[in-house]
C-alpha cells in the first residue's frame, strides 16, 4: 500500500480550494457526523456502529442496474450477487451429490432425480429480498438515515445525492466514508461480449436456467459458478487463459480444478475468446483461440458468463476533483492504515480500497473499527494479516496465511518446512467417491519452534474447518501446538492435528489409518 504524508495532502487540498469557489463556509456544524456512500457490508456495519455511539449518520446507496438490467436492493455485492446466493446455489449442488451418495447408504430413491432452476432461484431470491428488507429495518431501528441515491463528493465535507429520476440534494458531514465496492468487468476487446454475455451480477437473478454455459475466467468466482452449474446438472465449461486461482497456492488450485474436471466441469485451458455472436436459433456462438496450437475453435452455448475480474466503483464519485488519490493501475483508492484517504475527513474501506482483501468480513470489521475511532471510543486499527478464506468449489478449498510460493519467496525454500497429507473423508468411503484431491498442507518456518505461516485444506466443509484454525494464527501457534491438539474423531479436521510427513522427506503422504 502506498504511504503518504497527511500534512502534505492537507496543504495540497488547501491550495486547490483557494482556487475554487467554495460551496459552503464551514462553521463546524454539519448535517451529519458521518455520511457513508455505499450500502454494502462494510458501509452498513460502519454506519450502524457509529450510530450506536450517538453519531448522526446517513447512508447513500443506489445500485446502477447491470448491462442486462438486473437490479437489487440494499446490502451490497455479498448479500445480493455474491457470497449469499453463491453459497445457497453451491448447497443446491452439494445436495445433488448427496442424493447420489444416498443410494449407497441405503436410501431407496425411485426414478431419475432432476433439478428445477426456477424453484431454486425463486427460493434464493426470496431469501436475498428478506435480507434487503432486514438491512433497511436495522438502519431505521438504529436511527441511521437511508437515501436511495447515488452519492458523489463536492468537497471534503459535502456530498451530492442524486436519485434515479434526477432529483438532487446536498448533505454535509464531519466525516465521509466511501464504501462503494466494485462491479464485474466485461472484456471490451471481445466483440459481442457485453451485448450477449452476463456476469455474476446477473446469474443469481435469472428466472430461467442458463442451460449450456461457458464461464470465461479463472478466479474463484469463475470456478464457483462453473462448479455449482455442473452440480445441478448443467453443461458447464470454464475457459482459462493462463492459470486458475491466481494469488492462491498453485498446488491447491490444481487439486481444485482436477476434482472439478472429474466432477464433470469441462475446462478449455490456455484459451482466449475472440467473439460472441447470436445465431437465429437464439444460441450464442463463441469463437476462441487455443494458445497452445494457435488454432481457432467454435461452439454454441445458451449462456456466456464473464468472470474476468472486477472494477472499483470510483468513476462517478468525483474523486479527482476533490483530490482523493487513486492507484492509476487498479483505480482503487489509496488508503493509510487508519483507512484515511489523501483528503482529510474522507475514508475508504472494503473492495474500493487499495491493498485490502476483497472479503466481506474484513470490510465489516474495518467499518466497525473505523466508526469506533471516529467516535473517539478506540484507537484500534484493522489487522489485515492472516485473514482466512474459502473457495466454494465442488471440493471446497480453505486457507489462511501464506501460499507455499509466497512462503518460499519471503523466507527461502530451505527455511520453510511443509507438512502434508492426502486423506480420505469417512463419508467418501461407503459412497465410493474418489478422494484423490483431499489434501492438507501446513507451512512452517524451520527455525526455532516452527511457527506456522500457512495452512491449506481441500475437502468437505473447508470453511468450517479453516475458521477454527485461523484463531491459531492470531495466537502465534506453532507446529508443536498443532500436534499437542487432540483431534475429534472421525473428522477431516483431525488430520491436521496428526500431520507429520514433510515434503522434504519424499515419503508417501497418504493417510493409512487412525
Amino acid at each position: 500500500m502506498a504511504a503518504f504524508s497527511r500534512g502534505r495532502h492537507r496543504l495540497k487540498l488547501l491550495g486547490r480550494l483557494s482556487c475554487q469557489t467554495s460551496t459552503r463556509r464551514f462553521t463546524g456544524k454539519f448535517d451529519y457526523d458521518l455520511v457513508v456512500i455505499g450500502g454494502g457490508s462494510g458501509g452498513l456495519a460502519c454506519s450502524k456502529e457509529a450510530a450506536q455511539f450517538g453519531q448522526k449518520v446517513a447512508v447513500l446507496d443506489y445500485v446502477e442496474p447491470s448491462v442486462k438490467g438486473t437490479k437489487w436492493g440494499l446490502g451490497g455485492t455479498c448479500v445480493n450477487v455474491g457470497c449469499i446466493p453463491k453459497k445457497l446455489m453451491h448447497q443446491s449442488a452439494l445436495l445433488g451429490t448427496a442424493v447420489k451418495d444416498a443410494r449407497k447408504y441405503g436410501w431407496n430413491i425411485s426414478g431419475p432425480v432432476t433439478h428445477d432452476w426456477t424453484v431454486m432461484a425463486e427460493a434464493v431470491q426470496n431469501h436475498v429480498k428478506s435480507l434487503n428488507w432486514g438491512h433497511r429495518v436495522q438502519l431505521q431501528d438504529k436511527k441511521v438515515k437511508y437515501f436511495n441515491m447515488k452519492g458523489s463528493l463536492v468537497d471534503e465535507h459535502t456530498i451530492r445525492g442524486l436519485t434515479a429520476r434526477g432529483k438532487e440534494m446536498t448533505l454535509t458531514a464531519k466525516n465521509i466514508l466511501i464504501a462503494t465496492g466494485g462491479r464485474p468487468k466485461f472484456p471490451t476487446q471481445v466483440p459481442g461480449a457485453m451485448e450477449h454475455g452476463i456476469t455474476s451480477d446477473d446469474v443469481f437473478w435469472l428466472k430461467q436456467s442458463p442451460g449450456k454455459t461457458l464461464v470465461v475466467g479463472a478466479s474463484y468466482v469463475a470456478l464457483e459458478c462453473g462448479g455449482f452449474l455442473t452440480g445441478i446438472g448443467l453443461d458447464a465449461t470454464v475457459m482459462v487463459r493462463s492459470i486458475a486461482l491466481r494469488g492462491f497456492d498453485q498446488q491447491m488450485a490444481g487439486l481444485v480444478t482436477d476434482y472439478m474436471e472429474a466432477y464433470g466441469t469441462k475446462f478449455a485451458w490456455k484459451c482466449v475468446p475472440r467473439k460472441v455472436e447470436k445465431l437465429p436459433s437464439g444460441s450464442l456462438e463463441v469463437t476462441w483461440t487455443d494458445l497452445n496450437s494457435d488454432q481457432d475453435h467454435q461452439d454454441q452455448f445458451d449462456t456466456v458468463l464473464w468472470a474476468v475480474g472486477r472494477a472499483p466503483e470510483t468513476k462517478t464519485l468525483n474523486l479527482d476533483k476533490v483530490g482523493v488519490q487513486l492507484n492509476p493501475e487498479t483505480g482503487k483508492i489509496v488508503v493509510a492504515p487508519d483507512e484515511a484517504t489523501s483528503v482529510p475527513n474522507v475514508y475508504a474501506i472494503g473492495d474500493i480500497a487499495e491493498g485490502r482483501p476483497e472479503l466481506t468480513p474484513t470490510a465489516i470489521k474495518a467499518g466497525k473499527l473505523l466508526a469506533r475511532r471516529l467516535a473517539g471510543q478506540s484507537d484500534e486499527l484493522m489487522n489485515y494479516n492472516n485473514v482466512a478464506t474459502t473457495v466454494f468449489t465442488p471440493l471446497e478449498y480453505g486457507c489462511v496465511g501464506l501460499s507455499e510460493e509466497e512462503a518460499e519467496r519471503r523466507h527461502g525454500k530451505d527455511n520453510i518446512e511443509v507438512y502434508h497429507a492426502f486423506y480420505k473423508p469417512l463419508e467418501f468411503t461407503v459412497a465410493e467417491r474418489d478422494a484423490s484431491q483431499c489434501y492438507i498442507k501446513v507451512i512452517c518456518q524451520r527455525e526455532g519452534n516452527k511457527p506456522i505461516i500457512g495452512l491449506h485444506f481441500t475437502g468437505p466443509n473447508a470453511g468450517e474447518v479453516i475458521q477454527g484454525f485461523a484463531l491459531g494464527f492470531q495466537c502465534g501457534f506453532t507446529y508443536s501446538h498443532l500436534l499437542d491438539t487432540i483431534g475429534i474423531h472421525p473428522t477431516c479436521a483431525e488430520e491436521l492435528t496428526k500431520i507429520h510427513i514433510t515434503k522434504r522427506s519424499g515419503q508417501d503422504a497418504t493417510v493409512t489409518g487412525c
